[in-house]
């Protein structure tokens, strides 16, 4: 079960963080398009929260390994 739980967990985070992303990546292009001369700035904050983002995914994947180990 520990095994089935883990798989769940992570196939949860990455759906979670490909959604997250891109609707971030989204509303970035979106809004270069409206202001193209804030481009640069959006730019970086779009990185940072990409990084954000993704950083929950890696989260949930040691979370998953250390379930995985731990029960099985």
């Amino acid at each position: 079960m520990g095994l089935l739980g883990a798989a769940i967990g992570i196939g949860l985070a990455a759906l979670g963080t490909g959604i997250g992303i891109g609707i971030l990546v989204g509303k970035t292009v979106e809004s270069m398009a409206r202001q193209p001369e804030m481009a640069g700035e959006l730019r970086t904050t779009m990185f940072i929260g990409v990084a954000f983002v993704e950083a929950l995914a890696l989260y949930a994947l040691v979370v998953s390994l250390l379930l995985i180990f731990v029960k099985g």
